[in-house]
């Protein structure tokens, strides 16, 4: 029960005698008052009267309308006339009661508070109002801040500490499934109701400020304490809200999002460029061509050229959608199978398209030696055979140039689509990160100054290209938007390719298996 009281001595003068009385005077929760209370004060003389069934339901009516209607925290105020010299109280005393009134206080809550709610849901965040304020207040303020959103009845979404104590094992499970509001709870109720939810793998934020609160915040996966709470319910805390507001933690969630996604972009990029590098060594060697790439290439390219715009990334604006994201599970891997498998398709293509480069110089190239293709891989054996070129065609600069700037071209293409996941880039437009276009541009500025610096090309063993290289480049590195264009498509839909495969595997099965 929620009554608190004291005891206080007062002066009482009458128009006859002067004469002091001890009184000890109650508030609390009115139900658990008027459940105390005998009489009612109702004369400006103090005398009372007693308190009848039909006054009883006439104060619970008010009470009731000050609680739901208006939405106001009330209490009851009670007294008791005490035997002269009596210096303790105890919990006994508090029987036989006098009922003083009804006390309303208007607590409303904050402008912003609707908002945070529904990006919660939105989010599939779902919030769980717990109070120690009665029930009909509660549900009042749970309707303004959107709580009870689309919901008439609230039987099965809204419990109080006792209702919930009384309900069997799996209507129990059940209700912690569909709770939204747990009022007149005490601070044990609180680790209770943190417990029960972790119980059935549910992830539990818990906000408090008071001394009895800690149990329930360090218990919970996430504790929440206000900053105008006490020392103990901070240093129990994993989190301090300095300003006190609830809209605070949903700004904290996303901006957590956003610091995953960036992450998760980061590495995206990095390994998808790595693949890309290994696919264009590996190739080359399978296939029997020369080098396409000298190591002090590689190592421009991982230094600078992947360098710069991986950092950019990390300043990449949050998705328009990011709070209209479900959760992810606790253990889900940063790196998921189908991400990585994007990463696979990415990876393949820039190192198939820096290939390309350096076999187009080669092969079709008007500047080149226009070989056939089984020249090319057999280039090994050239001083052995009688050809219309020099051998030495297979150590000029041009064709490793003209690799290398693919793989740095396709590599700034592809930090382009490392702005969103899973976002077109007809959504989000590529000056939404300043710092990542700077970057793009800061990299092809010091790319030209090898290509066309003499002491820098000659370090890098480079040559300048032509303008028809350069298109060349352009036509064999932009695909690689496109490509991911279509990634990205498949990665906002999962169901509309994803069912088919389904059904084509439930075919698959035993006649009995489709059938259970």
């Amino acid at each position: 029960m929620s009554v608190h009281h004291t005891a206080i001595i007062i002066g009482k003068i009458s128009s006859e005698s002067r004469k002091q009385q001890e009184i000890m005077f109650s508030k609390g929760a009115p139900e658990s008052v008027m459940a105390r209370c005998t009489h009612i004060l109702c004369n400006d003389d103090g005398s009372s009267v007693p308190l009848t069934m039909d006054i009883r339901n006439e104060l619970e009516a008010r009470f009731q309308s000050f609680a739901g209607k208006d939405t106001l925290r009330c209490l009851a105020l009670a007294l008791k006339r005490m035997p002269e010299g009596q210096q303790s109280l105890s919990y006994n005393d508090e029987a036989n009661l006098t009922f003083i009134g009804l006390v309303g206080m208007l607590d409303p809550p904050r402008d912003e508070v609707h908002s945070a709610i529904h990006s919660c849901m939105s989010a599939g965040i779902r919030v769980i109002v717990v109070t120690g304020d009665n029930k009909s207040t509660a549900e009042s303020l749970c309707r303004q801040i959107g709580a009870f959103e689309h919901l008439d009845d609230f039987t099965g979404y809204s419990y109080t500490a006792s209702e919930f104590e009384g309900l069997p094992p799996l209507e129990r499970a059940n209700a912690l499934r569909r709770m939204v509001l747990f009022s007149r709870v005490e601070p044990s109720h609180k680790k209770m109701l943190v417990e029960a939810l972790q119980s059935h793998n549910e992830v539990v934020a818990m906000t408090g400020d008071g001394v009895n609160d800690a149990p329930a915040l360090k218990k919970a996966d996430i504790g929440i304490a206000m900053g105008s709470g006490t020392a103990v319910a901070k240093s129990a805390s994993d989190m301090v809200l300095a300003d006190d507001n609830f809209a605070t933690i949903v700004a904290a969630v996303a901006e957590g999002r956003a610091i995953y996604n960036n992450t998760k972009q980061f590495i995206r990029y990095m390994i998808s460029s790595n693949i890309g590098e290994v696919v264009c060594i590996f190739v080359a060697a399978v296939l029997g061509m020369p080098d396409t790439l000298v190591p002090v290439q590689l190592l421009w390219v991982n230094l600078v050229t992947d360098g710069l715009p991986a950092t950019a990334i990390g300043f990449n604006k949050p998705d328009g959608n990011i709070m209209a994201v479900k959760p992810r599970k606790v253990n889900e891997a940063v790196v998921s199978g189908w991400l990585f498998f994007r990463y696979l398709v990415i990876g393949a293509y820039v190192g198939l398209a820096t290939i390309a480069g350096f076999v187009w110089w080669f092969v079709y190239s008007e500047d080149g030696p226009r070989l056939s293709y089984s020249e090319l891989i057999n280039f090994d054996s050239c001083s052995t055979r009688q050809t219309s070129y020099p051998c030495s065609i297979f150590e000029d600069r041009h064709p490793s140039t003209v690799s290398m700037t693919v793989l740095v071209v396709v590599e700034m293409f592809n930090a382009l689509n490392n702005l969103s996941e899973n976002q077109s880039l007809l959504v989000i437009h590529p000056w939404s990160n300043l710092w990542l276009v700077g970057s793009i541009i800061l990299t092809m500025l010091l790319h030209i100054a090898v290509l066309y610096t003499e002491p820098l090309s000659a370090l890098f063993s480079v040559s300048p290209l032509t303008l028809a290289e350069w298109k060349v480049v352009l036509y064999l590195s932009f695909p690689v938007i496109l490509i991911d264009e279509v990634l990205k498509f498949f990665s906002r839909r999962p169901r509309a390719w994803s069912f088919p495969l389904r059904l084509w595997r439930r075919e698959m099965l035993p006649k009995e298996a489709r059938d259970n």
